[in-house]
C-alpha cells in the first residue's frame, strides 16, 4: 500500500508546472485503518547528491518538559545538529537516552534549560526520564534536506521544493519493530503534487520507556 501510495506522488507532480521548477508537496498519512497519523516523519531524499540541494531540516530543536509529559512528542534534527531540554515543570527530571545513535544521561531541575545534545548519526533515538516512566519523546536525525512531521490530521507540508527524483521515507514512533517501509523512488515535477499512504503502526497509545526494547530504537 505504502508503494502504490508513493507513486502516486509522481503521478499527482506533472501537473503543469506553475513556479519556476518548484513544488509544494501536500502529505497525508494514516495508520492501517484509516485513522490520521500524527507525529510521523516524512523525508525527501533527492537522487543527486545532497549537497546539491541545501538542508531544509532544523539544526536546532527544542524538547520542553510539563505537567510530567515530554513536549513536543516528536522532533527533528539534521545530521550534526543538536536538541536542547527545557523544564517549565514543577519537578525535577533525569533525561537519558539509550538509543544506538545517542547515549546520553543527566538530571534537568525546574526551570533549567539543558546543554545542546548533539546529534552525529542519522535515525531515531527514544528518549525517557528516569524519575517519570511514563514520559517518551523521539528525536529523529536525518541527512535528507527536507523533512517533516505531520500535525494531529496527520498533514504535513513541504514548500519550495525543486523539481526531480527522490527517495521518500516515512517513519512513525509506533512502527512495529522490523517493519519500517523501504524507500520509494517518486518524481516531483509541476507547481504542487499529493501524496496520500497508510503505515503499518501499532494500535494503542505509546509505550512507556520500560516496556520499549532499547535496540528498538
Amino acid at each position: 500500500m505504502l508503494g502504490k501510495a508513493l507513486s502516486a506522488l509522481a503521478i499527482a507532480g506533472t501537473i503543469a508546472c506553475a513556479s519556476a521548477n518548484a513544488a509544494l508537496v501536500i502529505v497525508d498519512v494514516t495508520d492501517s485503518s484509516s485513522t490520521p497519523a500524527a507525529s510521523a516523519v516524512v523525508s525527501l531524499m533527492p537522487d543527486s547528491p545532497p549537497a546539491a540541494i541545501a538542508s531544509h531540516v532544523p539544526d536546532k530543536s527544542t524538547i520542553d518538559q510539563r505537567h510530567e509529559t515530554f513536549l513536543p512528542l516528536v522532533v527533528i534534527v539534521r545530521k550534526g545538529g543538536s536538541v536542547t531540554f527545557t523544564n517549565n515543570d514543577v519537578t525535577t527530571h533525569q533525561v537519558y537516552s539509550f538509543s544506538p545513535i545517542k547515549q546520553f544521561q543527566f538530571e534537568i531541575g525546574k526551570g533549567q534549560i539543558s546543554k545542546p545534545v548533539v546529534f552525529d548519526t542519522p535515525g531515531a533515538a527514544a528518549i525517557g526520564c528516569n524519575i517519570h516512566d511514563n514520559m517518551v519523546a523521539f528525536v529523529y536525525v536525518t541527512e535528507a534536506p527536507f523533512a517533516a512531521v505531520t500535525d494531529a490530521g496527520g498533514h504535513a507540508e513541504f514548500h519550495d521544493i525543486p523539481e526531480g527524483v527522490y527517495r521518500a521515507t516515512v517513519w512513525h514512533p509506533q512502527l512495529r519493530v522490523g517493519k519500517q517501509p523501504p524507500p520509494e523512488i517518486v518524481t516531483v515535477r509541476g507547481s504542487s503534487a499529493k501524496l496520500a499512504f497508510s503505515v503499518p503502526i501499532t494500535a494503542g497509545g505509546m509505550p512507556g520507556m520500560r516496556r520499549m526494547h532499547k535496540s528498538d530504537y
